[in-house]
């Protein structure tokens, strides 16, 4: 019984210093570089499409910063300046800002449009991946 408690333990410490480091890691940025190897690395990615000069965008980061926190470890998040990446946003048909595109396992699985509020995004990720509140 005690090698079961300890087992237990030991995996819970785990999965917290995992959490931890993806925290310290916040939102990604991918570009047309290293969007491919992203989308791999990251089983559950969550791309948020913007430009500097978009208003709803800068809106629109720090929910998504907050959500990255919340969910680090879970689900990861990155952001794709369509300016600087025009290769990837073309390939995703990005032609509204911000656009945020829900990737699962290299597909891409679902996408919002538009500067959505926290709830919505929170509840549009659980959806997309399935995940339990």
């Amino acid at each position: 019984m005690d090698e079961d408690l300890e087992l237990i333990r030991q995996r819970k410490q785990e999965a917290l210093a995992a959490r931890i480091a993806a925290l310290r890691q916040g939102v990604i940025r991918v570009n047309d570089l290293n969007f491919t190897n992203m989308i791999q690395e990251h089983p559950l990615l969550v791309v948020d499409f913007s430009a500097e000069w978009c208003g709803p965008c800068r809106h629109l980061a720090p929910v998504f910063e907050g959500l990255a926190a919340e969910l680090a470890g879970t689900v990861s998040f990155a952001t794709c300046d369509i300016d600087e990446s025009r290769g990837t946003a073309s390939s995703f048909d990005i032609e509204v800002v911000p656009t945020i595109v829900f990737f699962s396992h290299g597909r891409a699985v679902g996408r919002l449009t538009g500067a959505v509020s926290g709830d919505v995004l929170r509840a549009h990720v659980r959806k997309v991946f399935e995940l339990s509140e």
